[in-house]
């Protein structure tokens, strides 16, 4: 029997529209993109937008990587609708119409901040192979604003009413004060702060801002090139997985009565999960030539882990979920799955 009530999960991130498209090296090279990476667009990558779209068959998904997790953690759950409140800023454009249609067809409590200076964010996801290379324009999710929608009383009320919080790294280079101000509340209340390493230039360039909302953070999750890049700038002298757990692990924590789980992937190799003890998890075989689109299966890992971390389910029930969520996502397109799990 499902525990979960309506608004019981929390999610504050980026809302993008998602432009996939299979592309060629060509391509990857006009811009200078790696085959594997997620960036943020800068001037050089303006044009890509419009030509991603006249010189491939693309497909458009709502995305950002907070408000993916949350969409399949709702699926997972399936009943009651819901599960999830999604907090981000969009624009009055007809993009920020499609997210808003796309966020009620996934059965998600979406409360968008609207403002009309800047368009709704987009993501160029480049699949070369079973390799993706996200280009992030931010634009609209960039301009979210604490005072202008988090503080609001009806708003702050739906975050009252969760006990589970999650948000992915890439937040913390749009709005530092809004993800403290939620992170200390589930921090003083004793509810669950979840948060993603989500790209090597969060640990680089935005370590500060990083480091600041690590001592509320509960659980942890990335990658191993995440987890690689944290552990440079954290100067924990080894690329381990298993040691980089643990020194995350060990990091200062504000609210002492949880202790902390560091849960680290390694695409098809063993996921790595560090509390009181390190275990690890093998992750469910796939043939290669079933994967058709590697994106999104680190937003769909931790949805299906918040699926039962938000149920009170234990740390190998969580981890078998994101298992099962990440690889029902691999063998779509996008961040998209079937119409029901058949997970048990």
């Amino acid at each position: 029997m499902s525990s979960a009530s309506p608004n019981s999960l929390f999610g504050m991130g980026n809302p993008l529209l998602d432009i996939i498209a299979v592309v060629d090296k060509d391509f990857l090279e006009t811009y200078s993109l790696k085959p594997n990476d997620q960036i943020l667009a800068e001037d050089q990558h303006k044009a890509l937008f419009e030509e991603i779209v006249k010189k491939f068959k693309v497909e458009y998904h709502a995305g950002g990587a907070t408000q993916n997790s949350i969409k399949i953690a709702q699926w997972m759950i399936q009943e009651p609708h819901n599960i999830g409140t999604f907090f981000g800023c969009i624009g009055k454009d007809k993009f920020g119409d499609i997210l808003k249609e796309k966020a009620k067809d996934a059965h998600i409590d979406a409360h968008y901040y609207e403002q009309d200076e800047e368009p709704t964010g987009t993501c160029a996801a480049c699949i070369t192979g079973d390799n993706r290379s996200l280009v992030a324009n931010l634009a609209a999710a960039n301009c979210y604003k604490k005072d202008k929608h988090l503080d609001l009383e009806e708003n702050w009320a739906l975050v009252e009413k969760a006990k589970v919080y999650y948000i992915a790294g890439f937040f913390l280079t749009v709005s530092l004060e809004s993800i403290l101000k939620v992170a200390k509340h589930a921090s003083e209340n004793n509810k669950l702060f979840c948060m993603n390493l989500s790209a090597p230039f969060i640990c680089q360039f935005f370590k500060d801002n990083l480091m600041q909302v690590i001592p509320y953070v509960d659980v942890l999750f990335g990658n191993e090139t995440e987890a690689t890049a944290f552990a440079k700038e954290q100067d924990f002298e080894t690329e381990d997985i298993k040691e980089i757990a643990k020194k995350a692990q060990a990091l200062p924590k504000v609210n002492t009565k949880r202790q902390r789980i560091v849960v680290l992937t390694q695409g098809k190799d063993e996921t790595v999960c560090q509390s009181d003890t390190v275990e690890t998890f093998p992750v469910l075989k796939i043939d290669p030539k079933d994967i058709v689109d590697t994106n999104g299966a680190g937003d769909a890992f931790v949805g299906g882990f918040l699926s039962e971390l938000v149920m009170d389910k234990p740390i190998d029930k969580c981890v078998k979920a994101a298992h099962y969520a990440a690889n029902v996502i691999i063998r779509r397109a996008g961040c998209t799955f079937p119409e029901k799990p058949d997970f048990k």
